[in-house]
């Protein structure tokens, strides 16, 4: 048995960025900015060092959500992760990304292009988790 889920929270690096496939659906792509928590070896202080995650949501939501968030957005997501491989101008490329299932709006405001700034946290699920970012996979504290 195999399991593929993951749930990210973050910042857009970028605006969404919608195409649509020759079959007319809608493809939402952003990059999601998730900083880990480590420990500099030289200066024992903890520092942030962002990981950029490339998401893509498929079908009439993507149309829909990339209308309600933008660069800097806060979001949450949950979904599986996908490898793809391709070939550009003769070298071999590949890439993990995470297909979204589920995205939540966990910022506070949005700003539509007239100028008008609306509340986004009416749009996000109320039990929508909180991750600790004070703790380390990489905390040289641990014994073991």
């Amino acid at each position: 048995m195999s399991i593929n889920s993951v749930t990210i929270s973050g910042n857009l690096t970028r605006d969404p960025e919608v195409r649509t496939t020759q079959s007319g659906m809608p493809v939402m792509a952003i990059s999601i900015a998730v900083n880990d928590r480590r420990r500099n070896s030289q200066t024992g202080e903890w520092e942030d060092c962002p990981n950029f995650i490339d998401c893509t949501l498929f079908g009439n939501r993507a149309q829909n959500v990339s209308e309600y968030i933008s660069k800097g957005s806060h979001v949450t997501i949950s979904g599986k992760l996908r490898w793809s491989q391709w070939e550009r101008d003769g070298q071999k490329r590949s890439k993990i990304e995470v297909i979204i299932d589920d995205i939540d709006f966990t910022g506070n405001h949005r700003t539509e292009p007239n100028g008008n700034s609306y509340d986004t946290s009416a749009y996000t699920a109320p039990d929508t988790p909180v991750v600790d970012t004070t703790t380390s996979v990489y905390d040289e504290d641990i014994p073991f």
